[in-house]
């Protein structure tokens, strides 16, 4: 008769998981050994509980699969406070198996209610404290992690875990319960008031989130546009999602580029698809004077730094584009066209050619200007190689990089924690089952690398080949910034530049320090030729501040 862990490990194989991130302890050690020995599984042990759930996330949205983490019981399922709201706010569905202190037990040091904790981030618990109906939790929490889009943890006493498995039926997968829905459809009246203002608009912007991902709305979009003449931009989850388009302005927002940034503060007409309009994407500081609409299955404003819509669509992204675009050719007739005008050749042109940003800074001899490192790394690294972008100030350079798809790239901001790049760069590895090809580029600030430094030992150990390019300037660019802008002491926020270098060769990794952009070409040219992970210590200036830290300085840190 199998044991109780055992079952379950099968019931995650039967729900098509085939990756775990985990650091055992005794509430999960025995359903985590048991399930890495099921066939095409793979497990990837890691040395803090963070790192499980965010990379799990990372591996959701490089694959679009249930993200699975596992961890134990009391401390262990506290250490997830800061990564459980990034995947939640995200909307990334995620399974989560956590230990519970034994049930039975009249006193255990690591006891504690997780419910609150975990319900306080937003994600889902299941409290599976009845064996008979333990497969039914598993199937349930599946189910709410696919249909609602956001993380289950699943909580199981240990010593129920270890109890036989009396369960003579086969284990029925939360697929077999998922109701046949069709997509969103639009009110006809809605989209024929869409189209009455689209086609009277004479700068139109098209901007996308994740959402336009997730329906495969891409084409129609860009259809869309270059029906109605309106120029496109896409939220930084969606880093990408018009890399090849000539009137796509990258990211809108807070890490706008400068043209983008001019155009959407000239622009009539803003329609939004699958994003929401919130402070990030730009809403009230860069486009408060335009019309807006907004294309979404769950549109809402006026909460959580969000702005309402003058026009909400209700549908399904790619169901309401084409929706109208339909609207289009019946009021216009087919390729009669709008009365856009934004595009020109002369935009065209500034698109393909600006510079991000052109600031100048006064720049020590022995720094780089990370405008310059990422230009010169962009310049060798292949477009069909993933980039995994950690947080804090550093993250504006690289989101600059021209021509590489949104499914190449991977951000995930929605919490605003630094720390997670490493993490995320396991889980895009784990993702491929190629991160031992080498495939995968990290950029990371100092600060965000040493939050979780020990990873290191993890890529080694997995055999993991990953570029991490660690842009140094000795502390918390987002913190010394504003603090040297507020005439305020930013010693508390440099702690120098660390050999980050020899920390990796600490690990068995390899490492250099660049202070020079044309060492990268040979040094990346001997990275793609050897087997091990390494990092750049990337020495750059102090001094450099990116637009959004520009900005947010101007307005005042913290007003909205």
């Amino acid at each position: 008769m199998p044991k109780l862990y055992e079952a379950l490990a099968e019931a995650f194989l039967a729900e098509g998981v085939d990756t775990q991130f985990v650091l055992m302890g005794d509430g999960n050690m025995h359903w985590s050994t048991a399930f890495s020995k099921l066939p095409g599984v793979e497990t990837v042990h890691v040395r803090h509980e963070h790192v499980t759930v965010a990379a799990a996330t990372a591996y959701n949205v490089a694959t679009g699969k249930v993200a699975v983490a596992s961890v134990t019981c009391g401390p262990g399922v506290t250490q997830l406070m800061t990564a459980l709201p990034a995947a939640v706010r995200a909307r990334l569905p995620m399974v989560v198996f956590a230990g519970e202190s034994p049930i039975n037990a009249k006193f255990y040091n690591q006891a504690i209610d997780q419910a609150p904790l975990v319900t306080a981030t937003g994600a889902r618990y299941i409290a599976a404290h009845s064996v008979p109906r333990m497969m039914d939790y598993v199937r349930e929490a599946f189910h709410i992690a696919k249909t609602e889009r956001q993380p289950v943890v699943l909580g199981i006493p240990y010593d129920l875990q270890k109890v036989e498995h009396m369960a003579n039926q086969p284990y029925e997968t939360s697929a077999m319960y998922h109701p046949k829905v069709g997509r969103m459809h639009p009110d006809p009246e809605v989209v024929a008031e869409a189209v009455e203002r689209l086609a009277s608009a004479k700068r139109p912007i098209i901007f996308c989130g994740r959402g336009v991902l997730w329906s495969g709305a891409r084409d129609a979009v860009i259809k869309l546009a270059d029906r109605s003449g309106a120029l496109l931009a896409n939220t930084l989850p969606a880093r990408g999602l018009f890399h090849d388009h000539p009137f796509g302005l990258g990211i809108a927002g807070s890490y706008f580029s400068s043209i983008g940034r001019e155009m959407f503060e000239s622009a009539d007409l803003i329609l939004a698809v699958g994003t929401s309009l919130s402070y990030y994407t730009g809403v009230g500081h860069y486009w408060g004077k335009s019309f807006k609409i907004q294309i979404d299955d769950a549109p809402r404003g006026l909460r959580d730094g969000q702005k309402a819509a003058d026009i909400y669509v209700r549908a399904d992204s790619r169901v309401g584009v084409e929706a109208l675009l339909a609207g289009l050719d019946k009021k216009l007739g087919a390729g009669k066209p709008t009365a856009a005008a934004i595009r020109t050749k002369e935009l065209e042109h500034r698109i393909a050619t600006e510079p991000g940003d052109s600031m100048k800074f006064d720049i020590a001899p022995d720094v780089l200007d990370p405008r310059d490192v990422i230009t010169a790394i962009d310049a060798v690294v292949p477009k069909d190689w993933d980039i995994v972008v950690g947080g804090g100030h550093q993250a504006y350079f690289n989101t600059q990089m021209k021509g590489r798809p949104a499914d190449r790239y991977t951000t995930i901001r929605e919490f605003g924690a630094v720390g997670n790049g490493l993490s995320y760069a396991l889980g895009v590895a784990a993702a491929r089952r190629q991160g031992r090809n080498g495939k995968v580029v990290l950029f990371e600030g100092d600060g965000g690398l040493l939050f979780h430094i020990q990873e290191l030992e993890t890529l080694k150990r997995q055999g993991y080949r990953i570029l991490i390019c660690a842009m140094n300037d000795g502390g918390y660019g987002s913190e010394f910034h504003k603090l040297r802008a507020d005439g305020l002491d930013d010693s508390l926020a440099l702690f120098g530049r660390p050999a980050l270098e020899k920390i990796s060769q600490g690990f068995g990794l390899r490492g250099h320090e660049i202070r020079d952009v044309s060492r990268i070409p040979k040094l990346f040219a001997d990275f793609t030729a050897q087997g091990e992970s390494e990092i750049w210590n990337i020495q750059i200036s102090d001094q450099v501040t990116a637009p959004v830290i520009r900005q947010t300085i101007k307005r005042g840190h913290g007003n909205m």
